[in-house]
């Protein structure tokens, strides 16, 4: 882990860093060769030299970015119950990680930026 992502899962609640770690794991067994990278302050992974995903905690929820309309529309039956929004995928700190979820997302993001 790179010392920026270090300090910024030190500063969330412990709560939000669990879901961090989560989200995290998720998508370096799915991505294995991307890079930490810390960018708009908050934790990312390049593929490539190419930004894949950012993720970030917030006070209620932790968020996947970017999630295309392409994507949320590939994977809208698995996305049904999520708050998204133009660019992001919300993931409410009041339920467990959906790591499957996440898996996807991801997947899906690598496949996009492949092309």
């Amino acid at each position: 882990m790179i010392p920026q992502v270090r300090a910024y899962f030190a500063a969330t609640p412990p709560k939000a860093r669990a879901a961090l770690k989560k989200i995290r794991a998720a998508i370096r067994s799915v991505a294995p060769r991307a890079e930490e990278a810390f960018s708009y302050r908050i934790p990312a992974f390049k593929l490539r030299g190419r930004p894949l995903v950012w993720y970030a905690a917030f006070k209620n929820h932790c968020s996947l970015f970017p999630m295309t309309g392409a994507i949320r529309r590939k994977l809208a039956t698995s996305l049904r119950g999520y708050e998204m929004s133009k660019g992001t995928v919300r993931l409410p700190l009041a339920k467990p990680i959906p790591v499957g979820l996440v898996k996807k997302l991801v997947k899906a993001r690598m496949a996009e930026t492949d092309q």
